[in-house]
């Protein structure tokens, strides 16, 4: 088929650039063993011709000896090609094919079904744009199939085609194919897998794989080369977040010096600005530099070399990204990792991680639980064996620039090598904890507080402080006024007779949450801790003024529900952020804008305003005492003071 072209025989030279010109395809093909991987590959490449002839007489020699077929010819022996795998019958080792049609190149890698062999099927599934899932007619759904259909989801593969094989086996039954199709479905439902098809086929016979089947009249979709040929894969690159981790400083002679790399995401042009991490130095690109040229522009996956306007230090390790775009930098993450080693995991023993072109050392600090891929349940386990998932957190010895996996494969995947025998024991894949949706999280464990402590009733702490216990959550960006206006309320409700306390974010970060950091996921938990402390001291009858950034409006919601939401009162300092710039006597903002300080909300991190506030106050305008008045005149409104 890739052949089929009058240009072979008039301009070669434009064959050869058409060719060049064709999209590529990754993909692999993985399932439980004997559902018939090798065999649709042999299959698929059989009937569109892209076997040679010499290949073709081997082959059918070959079936005769080592075939399945009772000596017919045996398409799964083109990739099952160590002594091994023909003996046994099974695919051992990931085999890659190459092969073209007219609209398409694609490069199958054919992946062992054996569970003993899972490491390998992760490591053909690391780069495949699309999954061929293959499904015995006569067994349906096994472990194995659930198993890869995991480690597919998990490697962020899209795409997915289910191809129900073997149904010459059960009398091309159209009602056992939409019984296999409903139980995968049902399974599937709980992966992440945007893009899920299903084609029921005959790899053996080829009904189905090039060819519409003759003996399936009820199916009217697409056959498996067509699907291949045709689904839409050009949104699946991150051509936005420009990413070049630097592989090697290119110094030639005294007048050149290049940083060469790979592009793993987004596109770069010549004269745009770029920012060197983690020196976050910036410059302008001068040149892009290739073997065969200058480029006026670079985008994934390409390798190049290059130039900046300005002499600046960058070496190996280093990022060249956009000033507006920078990835996160921490020396503690969270990640999925896929153990390959006999040897299992130890907790707190220092390992290797390479990540892009960078290598540092570390330890796999906690093992936060192991996944059974059986079931996609979670369980708790002191290690990981060969084979296994789990999620670990990691403690690196100096900070790693990265996005998450889910947002950017290139920057987001890592492996981890033994530092005695160098040998890679585990590939991992950096989960985004900010966003990561986790059924543990502590905010959905319901609190073990009572409404009740000891023999005295809320109504008679109402009585005895003449108040209704609240909590007044006071958000608002740096600089905005939160602790001073908390201060000086507390100072007002004593004045008054009133019973209060103030939650500084300062202070607590001081004392009960100090061991937290600035990302999201931790500023979350601080104000889960905090808003316990709250729910307390408003059980002591207490009204409770926290001062908190809180950015986050859906954190800042749990808050309230943690609390109460009948006696969670959010009040909006909104302050202009120069303002806030100006108040600063501590030069927070300039660290922060500086890099020394990450994840800072109004420079590096967004502040999300609340929705619904019960108070907006801009303290650029009101003075504290009017805050204060106004913050009163909301607690009389609400009958939280009598």
């Amino acid at each position: 088929m890739s052949h089929q072209s009058d240009l072979i025989a008039t301009d070669i030279n434009a064959y050869l650039e058409q060719h060049e010109r064709k999209e590529l395809l990754r993909f692999i093909t993985c399932g439980s063993v004997d559902d018939g991987k090798s065999t649709l590959i042999g299959r698929l490449l059989y009937d569109s011709k892209m076997i040679y002839e010499d290949q073709l007489a081997k082959l059918k020699k070959d079936s005769a000896v080592h075939g399945t077929t009772g000596g017919d010819f045996d398409p799964a022996l083109l990739t099952d090609g160590l002594k091994a795998e023909r003996e046994q019958g099974i695919t051992i080792d990931v085999a890659y094919r190459y092969f073209s049609t007219q609209k398409r190149k694609f490069i199958i890698a054919d992946t062992p079904g054996h569970e003993q062999y899972t490491r390998n099927m992760a490591t053909g599934a690391s780069t495949a744009d699309l999954a061929i899932i293959l499904v015995d007619a006569r067994h349906g759904v096994l472990t194995q199939t659930k198993r890869h259909s995991f480690i597919v989801s998990l490697l962020g593969i899209k795409h997915v085609l289910v191809a129900i094989n073997k149904m010459d086996l059960v009398e091309f039954g159209q009602q056992r194919f939409e019984e296999i199709r409903d139980e995968y479905k049902q399974f599937a439902s709980r992966l992440d897998i945007p893009d899920l098809h299903f084609i029921p086929i005959s790899a053996l016979m080829g009904d189905n794989v090039v060819d519409p089947s003759e003996n399936m009249p009820w199916y009217n979709g697409s056959t498996l080369m067509n699907f291949l040929e045709t689904v839409y894969i050009g949104s699946d690159k991150n051509l936005q977040d420009f990413r070049f981790p630097v592989q090697y400083v290119l110094r030639p002679n005294l007048d050149f010096r290049g940083f060469s790399g790979t592009v793993s995401s987004g596109i770069i042009r010549k004269g745009d600005e770029v920012m060197v991490l983690p020196s976050r130095k910036t410059s302008k690109v001068k040149e892009i530099v290739t073997f065969d040229g200058n480029l006026e522009e670079a985008h994934a996956p390409l390798s190049v070399t290059l130039t900046l306007e300005d002499e600046i230090d960058c070496s190996r390790g280093d990022m060249i990204v956009r000033p507006g775009n920078v990835p996160r930098q921490r020396q503690k993450l969270d990640a999925m990792l896929v153990w390959m080693s006999d040897e299992a995991m130890v907790p707190g023993k220092q390992y290797l991680f390479k990540q892009t072109t960078k290598v540092a050392t570390g330890t796999i600090s906690t093992l936060r639980y192991q996944v059974d891929v059986n079931t996609l349940h979670r369980q708790d386990a002191p290690t990981i064996n060969l084979n296994e998932i789990g999620r670990v957190s990691l403690s690196l010895s100096e900070p790693v620039i990265f996005d998450s996996y889910k947002k950017n494969r290139g920057t987001g995947a890592f492996i981890v090598v033994d530092r005695i025998s160098n040998v890679t024991v585990a590939a991992g894949m950096i989960i985004d904890r900010d966003s990561e949706d986790e059924a543990d999280d502590l905010w959905s464990v319901e609190s073990e507080q009572t409404e009740k402590r000891g023999s005295v009733t809320s109504d008679e702490r109402e009585a005895r402080f003449g108040q209704k216990a609240v909590s007044l959550l006071l958000t608002g960006l740096t600089g905005s006024g939160k602790t001073t206006i908390a201060y000086a309320l507390e100072r007002r409700l004593f004045d008054m007779g009133r019973a209060a306390v103030v939650l500084d974010g300062v202070n607590m970060r001081r004392g009960l949450t100090k061991e937290l950091g600035f990302t999201a996921e931790e500023k979350s938990e601080n104000l889960r801790r905090s808003s316990e402390v709250a729910k307390l001291m408003n059980g002591a009858g207490l009204i409770c003024v926290c001062a908190f950034v809180a950015p986050s409006e859906d954190v800042r919601q749990k808050a309230a529900q943690s609390v109460g939401a009948d006696q969670f009162l959010t009040i909006h300092l909104d302050a202009p952020v120069d303002v806030c710039r100006e108040r600063d006597e501590n030069g927070m903002y300039a660290k922060a804008d500086a890099g020394e300080i990450s994840n800072f909300p109004g420079v590096s991190f967004d502040y999300e305003p609340p929705v619904d506030p019960a108070l907006k106050l801009n303290t650029a305008i009101f003075s504290v005492e009017e805050c204060v008045d106004k913050i009163i005149a909301l607690l009389e409104e609400k009958d939280a003071l009598e």
